[in-house]
């Protein structure tokens, strides 16, 4: 059979520009379809927007500390309309690359819904980018399913009263109270934005410590910080319903306390965006939640069609989607190319909370899991809040395994740990021991030195014998 496209790419967030990209370079006739978003949720409705927003929030503090060094600076009044404008402006010029990427690329561009016929056969029809689009039909030998995740919202009495983080970067002004729910990524890097830009907090988790999954000293570590910018956490707790009153919202809580807020903030996780897609049309199973199902190389349980980064629910990151999608593009299209590989079990992770959390490879509790470990930890005060005054410490931590003594894992809090953390996502991948690091030399005065001159071990942990 012939067919109109060797690859169809459904989305044209990062990994699917890549895919699409990286498969048009190795000279397959490739096109994409976007109903939203050139870019996807990571440009616009994500990491991207997100940190610049982190950005401006973090101003009225440095004009605070200014003083601690001999300045007068203080906070002035913020703009909340000029920073979405400034954020909308740079979101526009960064969807004018993708879609010029893919051009030049060679790639064809659809505006417009894609859903399967068959699974071999897409009908595009209109979409929120392109309303008044016509319906068309295209075929493609390979088709691959790149839609990404959007918010979740739960079911309960006034839900739609809340916000997701989609509306969050579009409204008209801040709130002067927020009531954020939930203690993930977005919970709390939103929790910090609006802290930052002058709104009262409330923040509202179910667990005891925020950020599940991350390693425990961070999670107390981050707790801490997130009371140290004012912000009033409501641990162990859930919200009930949502009441308008007068112009706010009462939000109640499972313990029968409640919070009044101007802007209720739903953060509680994300779901594959599958609904449209008509799968069962193509055969394409899914399971909870609607997660795709691929094997190690991207492929369903259909021939020819596969699915990358979110819409998977595996590790919902816009680089590790990026990898997958030029991974496959390498495997079915590259003659006589090596696809490049990645370590994946090694992706380093970013909180952009003030002070920051980055961390890579294994926590404690999962390196002790696998044989007894050695944990060397720092807490400092940073050298710049010597002289503020503010009361923000800086945490360093490093996992090694004390059979091999391969340095295992690496956590940080404190200002510029991404950065920091980036370069030491290399050395973890790369299998570097503990005496590597103590044989690399420190740049002084630095935070970052701190990680080369651990020397006395903090603890044993060998949950095994617990």
């Amino acid at each position: 059979m012939t067919y109109d496209f060797d690859l169809f790419v459904i989305g044209a967030g990062s990994g699917g520009v890549r895919c699409a990209r990286i498969a048009a370079g190795h000279g397959a006739r490739v096109a994409v379809a976007e109903n939203r978003h050139w870019g996807g949720t990571c440009v616009n409705l994500g990491c991207v927007p997100k940190k610049l927003m982190v950005q401006a929030s973090e101003y009225n503090d440095l004009a605070r500390d200014s003083h601690g060094f001999g300045w007068n600076i203080a906070p002035g009044h913020h703009d909340w309309a000029a920073l979405i404008a400034a954020k909308d402006h740079e979101i526009s010029r960064l969807n004018g690359i993708y879609v010029s990427l893919l051009e030049k690329a060679g790639v064809t561009l659809f505006t417009g819904t894609a859903r399967f016929e068959d699974a071999h056969t897409l009908v595009i029809g209109p979409g929120a980018l392109a309303p008044d689009a016509p319906v068309r039909r295209v075929t493609a030998e390979r088709i691959v399913i790149a839609t990404g995740s959007a918010p979740d919202m739960p079911s309960l009495p006034g839900i739609e009263h809340a916000i997701s983080s989609d509306a969050a970067f579009h409204l008209e002004s801040r709130p002067q109270r927020v009531c954020m729910v939930g203690g993930g990524y977005i919970g709390i890097e939103f929790a910090g934005i609006f802290r930052g830009l002058g709104s009262e907090v409330d923040l509202v988790y179910r667990q005891d410590l925020p950020l599940r999954g991350f390693d425990q000293d961070m999670r107390h570590g981050i707790h801490d910080a997130i009371a140290a910018r004012g912000i009033r956490q409501h641990t162990g707790r859930s919200p009930v319903s949502i009441q308008p009153v007068g112009d706010a919202y009462e939000v109640r809580l499972d313990d029968g306390s409640h919070v009044i807020a101007d802007c209720v903030f739903f953060a509680t996780g994300r779901s594959p965006n599958v609904g449209a897609l008509g799968l069962d049309h193509a055969g394409v199973d899914t399971v909870a939640g609607g997660r795709i199902v691929v094997d190690g190389t991207g492929e369903t349980n259909v021939e020819g069609i596969y699915a990358i980064g979110d819409v998977t629910n595996r590790l919902n990151l816009t680089p590790v989607a990026i990898a997958e999608g030029h991974s496959l593009a390498d495997r079915l299209f590259g003659t006589g190319h090596h696809p490049r590989s990645w370590s994946l079990a090694t992706t380093p992770k970013a909180v952009f909370f003030s002070p920051p959390l980055a961390t890579v490879g294994l926590t404690e509790e999962e390196a002790a899991r696998d044989g007894i470990v050695d944990i060397y930890l720092a807490r400092f005060t940073p050298m710049r809040h010597t002289l503020t005054g503010r009361a923000r410490k800086t945490i360093m931590k490093l996992v090694v395994d004390q059979a091999t003594q391969k340095v295992v894992g690496a956590h940080m809090i404190g200002d510029d740990a991404p950065e920091m953390m980036q370069g030491l996502a290399i050395a973890v991948t790369a299998g570097l021991t503990k005496a590597d690091f103590d044989r690399t030399v420190g740049i002084h005065p630095t935070s970052a030195e701190e990680f080369v001159t651990m020397r006395t071990r903090t603890r044993v942990t060998d949950r095994q014998a617990d």
